[in-house]
């Protein structure tokens, strides 16, 4: 029998380079994504280039809860844990040549990323159920880096992989200053992490107690201007993020110019249940009976404090607490219940959508000023001779 010849490595530069150009490109997608995660929180009119459908949306993944992890941005933490594999990298080029030392640790540390990296794409499939085209070029690099380390301590070490990450745990402790600064390292890097602002907390920074509010002729409610230069009608949905984002935004834009614009509410629930132009599968499911809720309220005379009690519900819970809302907006809970079955509730609101629908809203949240309608956000040069403050 013929012996099977040993295979020959290629130059080591020729693993080496593909793995340093690898975490690089994990680090610049990184970045991309803060910056996208970052933007979508804090900018009313931005949205990334690859949120492209309902199904691949990487805004959507950006406002799911699953995208902070332990107060930390998860896409920061791939900034974090690719400058580390990147500064490890560079370490190998100080250590024997010959046996290519730390590079199961590498293996080890990228076998972490293709973990997270399947962790997160059973996240987007099942619970968030949308695709982010730049979080799977993430989990590719991850792989590929699982890939070419284990591809490394195959061509280049004596030992089998498991000894391999052994050896190269104790000659890291072994070495106590490297592993002192390689942690010292890690911990200051993740430690930044935890000095970001919390941005990702939409919250109100403006009351309305201070507004005026009431009933247009046709019975809309309205807060802002009692003779107003602007009005803006809002078509909204309570379980939908960019609404709510809104809603806070034009909350404090209204209140800096109270005397100018005024602010009119129609609901608009992007719930298969409610809505018709929501088809072929369940969407925002709640919002229908969140809308009802609030029409409810309007009628008491209440509209207003429900509108925001409504909007701070958490998105990623699709049943409706009615025990909840009532508490927080000291009202019964059996007359809550009541409201979401009652005929003349549902025919208020089923106006609101009909006359959504009239105007071709097929998302939300959308605006309608002096007849035109506005999907998403107002452009800014609509607004502009209206952002300055009262004197």
């Amino acid at each position: 029998m013929k012996k099977s010849k040993a295979i020959t490595p290629l130059p080591f530069v020729y693993y080496f380079a593909p793995t340093v150009f690898l975490t690089l490109a994990g680090l610049i997608d990184s970045i991309y994504l803060s910056i996208s995660h970052f933007r979508v929180y804090t900018d009313i009119s931005y949205k990334s280039f690859c949120a492209v459908s309902k199904g691949f949306n990487c805004d959507t993944v950006s406002q799911s809860p699953y995208s902070v992890f332990l107060d930390i941005p998860v896409p920061v933490w791939g900034i974090i844990g690719y400058l580390f594999f990147l500064i490890l990298l560079f370490a190998t080029k100080k250590t024997d040549s010959q046996n290519k030392p730390l590079w199961g640790l590498l293996f080890f540390i990228a076998f972490v990323f293709s973990a997270c990296s399947l962790i997160l794409a059973i996240i987007s499939v099942y619970l968030i159920q949308s695709y982010c085209i730049m979080c799977m070029v993430s989990f590719a690099v991850n792989f590929l880096l699982l890939f070419y380390t284990w591809l490394i301590c195959r061509r280049f070490r004596t030992e089998n992989l498991l000894r391999c990450v052994k050896n190269d745990m104790i000659h890291l402790f072994t070495g106590k200053k490297m592993a002192f600064s390689l942690l010292v390292l890690f911990c200051g890097m993740t430690a930044s992490g935890f000095l970001l602002p919390e941005y990702w907390h939409v919250e109100a920074k403006t009351a309305p107690a201070s507004l005026k509010k009431g009933m247009t002729k046709e019975g809309h409610p309205w807060i802002g201007a009692q003779d107003p230069e602007l009005i803006i009608t809002e078509f909204t949905d309570y379980r939908c993020f960019q609404c709510k984002k809104m809603h806070y935004y034009l909350r404090a834009l209204v209140r800096e110019n109270k005397n100018k614009i005024r602010l009119v509410h129609r609901h608009y629930p992007m719930d298969s249940e409610f809505n018709s132009v929501v088809v072929n599968e369940p969407f925002h499911e709640g919002s229908g009976e969140h809308s009802l809720i609030a029409v409810y309220a309007g009628l008491k005379g209440s509209f207003w404090k429900m509108n925001d009690i409504l909007f701070a519900l958490p998105r990623d819970i699709k049943s409706v607490d009615l025990r909840r809302i009532a508490e927080q907006a000291g009202m019964n809970r059996k007359n809550l219940a009541a409201a979401v079955r009652n005929e003349k509730i549902r025919k208020i609101l089923s106006r609101d959508i009909w006359k959504g629908m009239k105007l071709r809203i097929t998302g939300t949240p959308s605006y309608v000023i002096d007849g035109e309608v506005y999907e998403g956000n107002i452009p800014a040069h609509i607004l502009k001779e209206y952002l300055r403050k009262d004197r």
